[in-house]
């Protein structure tokens, strides 16, 4: 019978396995790392973009909504729907500005 010298020092008790394990658990890591540091800011910025719709639509929306209901508790027609719808806006831009203002980390 011949033996298979091939595989002669690389069995389980060889210190370039054991090396070589601990280089690819340090690669994995480092990888994992930067991962999870590049996908950070992805994920502020997503979320700074939901505030900013949902200033958009909420600061007009609820000045409409309260210009509406003193407009027919008053019984005035459009007056007040068009004083407050304003004022959402306005207050919509300030509040995207000051959005605008935070940087991802």
């Amino acid at each position: 019978m011949m033996s298979n010298d091939s595989n002669k020092g690389l069995g389980p008790q060889d210190p370039r396995m054991a090396e070589l394990e601990a280089m690819l658990a340090t690669s994995r890591s480092d990888s994992e790392s930067r991962l999870a540091k590049a996908n950070k800011p992805a994920v502020k910025g997503f979320a700074q973009g939901n505030r900013v719709l949902t200033e958009m639509i909420a600061g007009p929306a609820g000045g409409g909504l309260i210009g509406w209901l003193f407009d027919r508790l008053i019984g005035t027609k459009p007056i007040f729907l068009i004083i407050f719808l304003l004022l959402g806006v306005c207050i919509a831009f300030r509040n995207v500005v000051r959005i605008s203002r935070e940087h991802p980390e």
